[in-house]
């Protein structure tokens, strides 16, 4: 039986098979209810959480989106929601605990937020995760990583792997990878999830020692049989092989 089907309509479920995750902190996922594409219930996000607890996470840095045309989100509607997840995670025995910033769209409002210091970063060295269109690269991006910088934030790309742009050629990952911008790889990439094109770059940059965070992009439940089966592939064990960030956020 899968950990899944175990996991349903149990308030902590363990994971009967031999299986420690070596990762205890979550980065990259959509668990503030209502304000993106994630999660829209308050119970979903409880839900997730105690999820990630079975899978052996501590820790998980909730990333919302932010985007200038359609997620317009900030500090003030992303952190209240923390303290309370936070106290309903308590009071139902969870432990884990939640901290919150942000996957920002390189976007003309993006380099606003910047200059008004209205950036949500997390770790020490002020990680700050962003994301690019999908169908071809932000022509700001080079302005972006230069604005991040000047102002003490370290760039982090969310799943490089899924830019069909840069798998097309891999030049570009060394490009950035030179220019010291991190690389967050997602773990549906891992399955095949995104297509085999992802698959085959999740890859590349795995082998090639490409990849400083991994992270769950998890928008729900809806996800967590997906989460589950990646960190079972031979792949997972690959990438957890690397000087990964995750558990010194």
């Amino acid at each position: 039986m899968s950990f899944w089907k175990r996991f349903i309509g149990k308030k902590q479920a363990p994971i009967n098979e031999p299986f420690v995750n070596p990762v205890t902190t979550e980065l990259h996922s959509h668990l503030i209810p209502a304000i993106d594409d994630g999660v829209h219930q308050w119970e979903e996000s409880i839900e997730v959480l105690r999820f990630f607890s079975a899978l052996g996470y501590q820790k998980v840095i909730t990333t919302p989106h932010v985007m200038a045309d359609f997620y317009k989100n900030g500090p003030d509607t992303i952190l209240p929601w923390v303290g309370k997840l936070n106290d309903e995670c308590a009071k139902q025995q969870i432990p884990i605990t939640l901290e919150a910033a942000a996957e920002y769209m390189v976007d003309d409002g993006f380099e606003q937020k910047i200059d008004a210091g209205q950036i949500l970063s997390f770790g020490t060295k002020k990680y700050v995760l962003i994301e690019m269109p999908f169908e071809a690269p932000a022509p700001n991006l080079k302005q972006i990583l230069f604005a991040l910088r000047i102002n003490g934030y370290t760039p982090v790309l969310a799943h490089p792997e899924r830019y069909l742009y840069y798998a097309a050629n891999v030049k570009h990952y060394h490009d950035l990878w030179d220019a010291e911008v991190l690389f967050q790889l997602n773990l549906g990439s891992l399955v095949g999830h995104y297509g085999p094109l992802q698959l085959k770059a999740a890859s590349y940059l795995i082998n090639n020692r490409m990849v400083n965070l991994v992270g769950s992009d998890c928008h729900g439940m809806r996800h967590a049989a997906l989460v589950e089966a990646a960190l079972r592939t031979p792949l997972y064990e690959q990438v957890c092989q690397l000087p990964l960030l995750n558990n010194s956020l």
